[in-house]
């Protein structure tokens, strides 16, 4: 898809039915690659059609790699790298790309998940979907003087033992969530970082991961039933 300074692809995957809500998939460190596809699958099973951009086309277009120690570090380095005032823009413009495809009802949500949990969680605060999801972005703690301007049914998930999002940060989430409307936070305290990515063995933990998927279909049945 076109942005005024450059072109990225903007991954797309449809439902059996060929049409639908879409939901827009924001990737993690690692890139769009096996387990965005494998998340893709299971939004497409539920009747969304889904679109995930390529969030470090400015790095490195296309760039993805596989869930291992060894390569934290490479994906560590292109989130440093990343430009987060230009990549919001992309994500809120891949979001009106998808809004606009043929397949897609005119009806909108957005899940992220770690670095990508941070992006849905800020392009909450810029454009209005349907529902948005996001999963432990350590960048929300930071960015919580955006809730005000969050207009969509939002729904936090976190894990109580991350070893990258200290639960004292997850806490003050909890607190700034609070009582606001059509906004919820669920935390598994048993969940380290990253526990719902199942292509990844150093991360994936089967339970809270589990309870935290179908906390996610029960938020998106409620605001963007695809039936």
């Amino acid at each position: 898809m076109q942005v005024p300074d450059g072109e990225f692809r903007l991954h797309v995957w449809t439902p059996e039915s060929g049409r639908g809500p879409g939901i827009l998939l924001i990737q993690e460190i690692f890139g769009v690659g096996d387990y965005m596809e494998a998340v893709a699958g299971d939004l497409t099973a539920m009747g969304y059609v889904v679109a995930a951009p390529d969030m470090f086309w400015r790095i490195e277009p296309n760039w993805t790699t596989k869930h291992t120690e060894e390569a934290l570090p490479k994906g560590m380095s292109m989130v440093s790298q990343f430009d987060w005032d230009k990549g919001q823009d992309d994500v809120e413009a891949a979001l009106g790309a998808l809004k606009g495809l043929p397949e897609v009802d005119g009806r909108v949500g957005v899940l992220g998940f770690c670095f990508g949990g941070t992006l849905a969680y800020l392009l909450a605060a810029r454009a209005e979907a349907d529902a948005v999801v996001s999963f432990y972005g350590s960048g929300v703690p930071g960015a919580l003087g955006a809730l005000d301007a969050v207009r969509s049914p939002l729904q936090f998930h976190f894990g109580g033992s991350d070893d990258y999002i200290p639960r004292e940060d997850v806490a003050a989430v909890e607190r700034a969530v609070a009582g606001r409307d059509r906004m919820e936070i669920h935390v598994q305290e048993d969940g380290g970082h990253a526990f719902h990515n199942r292509k990844a063995p150093m991360f994936y933990q089967p339970e809270p991961a589990d309870r935290a998927w179908r906390l996610t279909e029960d938020f998106l049945h409620r605001h963007l039933p695809a039936s």
